[in-house]
């Protein structure tokens, strides 16, 4: 059996859940803006759920997303405030890692939308050093083209800490960016320096397919999917809320838990959940690795 590092799960979703406000382009930034403590409340859940590592909300905290929401002057403070929630919960729960967390910048799922490297390399290599102190790593999250992999792998290395690279593929054909891209292709790109490739934010039968390629890199890998029924249309336009997604009802705590221990029979030893995946599918996840012989670190 495997020793398996058993992340936490979606905090944007698990944020507008809480909240019980209408969403806003902002998104999880938003509700931390307006109630940072809640952050914390759900690190506290995913750490008692059985986690040992946070991902810090800072997915959505970018410059360009602030723009014209009165919050551009708070995107320094907003990005402390997501380290320190993280690493407070950590240390409430007696221990575990934080992961600095690095979306994409403009949108996700547009990466026709992702800026040039010589813009964006800049940009994401800014965030990348506000957050790394409390950090253990730096999480570049849903990649969605070979593009943004290479910007934002260049920008992380700002940070001066571990890297980890997640792509996000199609949820009908794991084997492909949601640029279409190949996924092979990125293992290339991976080379310089990255410590361990993930897929993330796709739905959970996309990713066996994707683990496949990402296992013949040699590097740890794994996986946290999303509980979206479909990335649909209007969420790609300008501006969307998340009030464009609906979650799946048959993705239970249970269900998820079955998926994650395929992938750990795969060979994943990294593996967590992403959007609409809560505390309760965690700690199902965290029963029925232990049960099936994993240990969780």
């Amino acid at each position: 059996m495997s020793t398996i590092t058993l992340m936490d799960g979606g905090m944007g979703q698990e944020l507008i859940h809480r909240s019980g406000r209408e969403p806003t382009p902002l998104w999880a930034t938003q509700v931390m803006a307006d109630t940072p403590d809640l952050v914390g409340s759900v690190h506290d859940d995913f750490f008692a759920a059985g986690a040992r590592m946070a991902k810090a909300n800072s997915y959505a905290v970018h410059r360009d997303r602030l723009v014209g929401t009165g919050l551009e002057d708070r995107f320094e403070d907003l990005l402390r405030t997501s380290v320190t929630q993280a690493t407070a919960a950590r240390d409430r729960a007696g221990g575990g890692r934080v992961a600095g967390c690095l979306g994409p910048l403009r949108a996700s799922y547009r990466p026709d939308l992702h800026p040039p490297a010589q813009e964006a390399v800049p940009l994401y290599a800014e965030v990348a050093r506000l957050l790394a102190p409390g950090c253990d790593l730096m999480a570049c999250e849903t990649v969605a083209s070979l593009d943004h992999a290479r910007s934002v792998l260049g920008g992380a290395r700002a940070a001066g800490l571990p890297v980890w690279l997640s792509f996000t593929v199609m949820d009908s054909d794991g084997t492909r960016l949601r640029s279409g891209e190949p996924l092979v292709a990125a293992l290339d790109i991976a080379a310089d320096g990255v410590e361990a490739l993930l897929v993330n934010c796709s739905a959970p039968e996309a990713v066996p397919a994707a683990l496949g390629i990402l296992s013949a890199d040699g590097l740890p890998f794994g996986a946290y999917a999303n509980g979206f029924t479909a990335i649909t249309p209007d969420f790609l336009k300008d501006k969307p809320t998340v009030d464009s997604l609906s979650a799946r009802h048959d993705l239970t705590p249970e269900a998820y838990a079955r998926h994650a221990l395929h992938w750990a029979d795969l060979g994943a030893t990294l593996i967590g959940g992403c959007c609409e995946v809560g505390p309760a599918h965690i700690a199902a996840t965290s029963r029925a690795l232990t049960a099936a012989g994993h240990t969780l670190t």
